[in-house]
């Protein structure tokens, strides 16, 4: 048994540690257009006339079908009966057709001019669809890239190579937020860095098919026994995953913890502008340190977890630490540049602390062969705060937050902020909830993912 064990393609540390990167460089153009529009909000109201209210419905929009339509708890089952392969290339397929959509309404390409779909300003109404398409695309690539990395570092350095990869697809993050604006103002086109998404992601999708083919020889590697376990999924264990309590404290720490940061990123930019009076040409370099920290942090914490344990400790310090950071962006004071790089350097380790425990926690509550749809729950779950809460802010700002004060600031942040900072607390709630939990049931959360 030992003999056959050491024989796998997955003990060299080679080849794992390769495939990880490939699957990690795929996320990484994916999360580059996740991010893409959130420095151009400026330049959006300035030069389309979009109101923050049509912003925030266009980047609601990425939660549509995965959760009204169920699409990512789809995605899940697909995954664990159809296998990685097959999952991996139609969503990378998706996020490609989605960008195509999304430049052509912004670029002009469509003639929306005039028009109003739905209640919706036409041009506004076709982003969002490319947007609603795309989120499916990159949200049922992000399980599947999930189950990649359980299927490969199993046993190995698991919460390392999780962190590694969130730390890859961030870089897309900080490419996005810092270069964006820049990029669209050299090349004179507000849709140019969406191009160049688009050309990205494409590549994405080849790098992805590489990956495919070590996945054979993974399978090849493992025997058909060992390979075909992961099929064993019966859709009867929907049920058995939704009555774990484990499971549910962590996808509501997961959706309270991301509603406070992925939709606070869509609008730093704007509250750099709009609170600190950065000038909106480098106003997207300051939150582009965010996912800068994690590119090195998450790892770090995850290698932690590996060897030492402590995973819903680390969570509970994450959701104290975002609870910190928001509440100071609301608080009327020190509004100077400074001050606000310092805090989004400690958003940073926050965001940082609670995935690197977060998600390999996942496997120590659900068996390996539910995996797949036990994280599309989770991502199913994180859509609704992904996709009400930005939506919710925009309209905050219109509604309440608006200032009159002619060249000045056009919005006032602090509540908003202060919204953001409510949802850490309910987060710091769960994390202590899920603590209590895992004392109770003794998932291993407190204890090292390496086994010596």
């Amino acid at each position: 048994m030992t003999e056959k064990i050491h024989q796998t393609l997955r003990d060299s540390k080679a080849a794992r540690w390769t495939a990880l990167a490939v699957v990690a460089f795929t996320m990484l153009c994916g999360y580059f257009l996740t991010d893409v529009m959130a420095p151009l909000k400026p330049m959006l109201e300035k030069e389309l006339l979009w109101t923050s209210t049509d912003y925030g419905i266009f980047t609601s929009a990425y939660g549509w079908f995965n959760v009204f339509l169920l699409m990512l708890i789809f995605g899940g089952i697909i995954l664990d009966k159809m296998g990685v392969r097959f999952t991996g290339l139609g969503a990378c397929i998706l996020m490609v057709v989605g960008c195509a959509v999304k430049y052509g309404a912004v670029s002009g390409l469509f003639p929306l001019e005039g028009t109003v779909i739905a209640g919706m300003k036409g041009q506004v109404a076709v982003a969002a669809l490319g947007y609603a398409v795309f989120g499916v695309g990159v949200e049922t690539a992000g399980i599947t890239v999930s189950k990649v990395i359980v299927k490969w570092f199993k046993g190995y350095e698991m919460a390392l190579a999780m962190g590694l990869e969130m730390a890859t697809a961030r870089l897309g993050t900080m490419l996005a937020m810092s270069v964006t604006v820049p990029f669209a103002n050299a090349c004179h086109s507000l849709s140019a860095p969406i191009l160049l998404c688009l050309v990205m992601l494409c590549i994405g999708l080849i790098a992805f098919f590489v990956y495919t083919l070590m996945d054979k020889k993974l399978e090849a590697s493992i025997g058909k026994d060992e390979a075909s376990a992961d099929d064993a999924f019966r859709i009867s264990d929907i049920m058995l995953i939704v009555r774990n309590k484990g499971f549910w404290l962590i996808a509501l720490l997961c959706v309270l913890f991301y509603s406070a940061v992925f939709p606070f990123l869509k609008y730093a930019t704007d509250l750099m502008v709009n609170k600190y009076e950065v000038d909106p040409e480098v106003a997207g370099i300051i939150p582009s340190l965010l996912p800068l920290g994690t590119l090195f942090l998450t790892p770090f914490f995850g290698n932690l977890y590996d060897r030492k344990g402590k995973g819903a400790t680390i969570m509970l310090i994450g959701a104290v630490m975002l609870i910190g950071v928001h509440t100071l962006f609301a608080l009327p004071l020190l509004n100077y540049w400074w001050f606000a790089t310092i805090i989004m350097i400690v958003l940073g380790i926050a965001f940082s602390l609670v995935p690197s425990a977060m998600w390999p926690s996942v496997p120590k509550i659900i068996p390996e062969k539910q995996l797949g749809t036990a994280y599309a729950l989770i991502f199913w779950v994180q859509n609704w705060g992904l996709m009400g809460v930005p939506a919710l802010i925009g309209w905050v700002l219109d509604r309440y937050c608006k200032l009159d004060e002619a060249g000045g600031p056009a919005y006032d942040y602090t509540l908003p902020m202060i919204i953001f900072a409510c949802f850490g607390i309910l987060a710091l709630i769960i994390a202590l909830m899920l603590k209590a939990e895992d004392k109770r049931k003794g998932y291993g959360l407190e204890e090292a993912n390496i086994k010596k």
